[in-house]
């Protein structure tokens, strides 16, 4: 299991889609997203997240080859105003052009999330950066600019130091444990939903 760390609310449009689907579970099956599927990505979303919604992410072309090493389970922070706002374990990965443009609308300027992965399990966070430089292997001002895929040490460090298998396994209905480290809004009114992408995706 890795960390990765991913730059998720620094301009209008991430804000954007941040909102289009992350803050909102996708309705993957509606025709308008199942149409640009393909039978295997149909099949990889139906067993990850079998009631047919989803959290979803990317990342543009640039990242290819990292994203080729994504793999189901890998922790992913999602990073912007200087917080980790979101933690969550990765489901599905696929890249399909078509589907990224039906989830996100981009701007045609601008470069398309071609790699889309799922989240199988997603806890909206409010954890600091200094909860991170504070561990060791990390600089202090280290503002996390573009995607990162840590190493296995540092990825051990992180899972550890931050107790992130505990957050992504925490129950989700009335659990307020760490009202510091998890925004408190998103936690403690949330539903199972809210924290297992899909409703039945499981646990890492």
């Amino acid at each position: 299991m890795r960390v990765i760390i991913q730059p998720s609310y620094g301009n209008r449009e991430t804000r954007r889609h941040w909102a289009d689907t992350l803050d909102r579970l996708v309705p993957y099956r509606e025709p308008r997203y199942d149409e640009p599927l393909t039978a295997a990505e149909r099949t990889a979303l139906a067993d990850e997240h079998p009631d047919g919604l989803a959290r979803f992410w990317g990342a543009t072309a640039q990242h290819d080859r990292k994203m080729d090493t994504l793999a189901r389970g890998d922790v992913v922070l999602l990073t912007g105003q200087k917080h980790v706002r979101a933690v969550g374990a990765v489901g599905c990965r696929l890249r399909n052009d078509e589907f990224a443009r039906r989830l996100w609308t981009p701007d045609p300027a601008r470069c398309l999330w071609r790699n889309v992965y799922s989240f199988r399990v997603y806890v909206p966070t409010w954890l600091r950066y200094e909860e991170i430089w504070a561990l060791p292997g990390f600089n202090v001002n280290d503002n996390f600019m573009g995607l990162r895929f840590l190493t296995p040490e540092k990825s051990a460090t992180v899972l550890t130091g931050l107790d992130l298998q505990g957050l992504l396994t925490r129950p989700a209905v009335g659990d307020c444990q760490d009202p510091g480290r998890v925004a408190s809004m998103d936690w403690c009114s949330a539903t199972t939903k809210a924290v297992v992408a899909g409703g039945s995706g499981g646990s890492p």
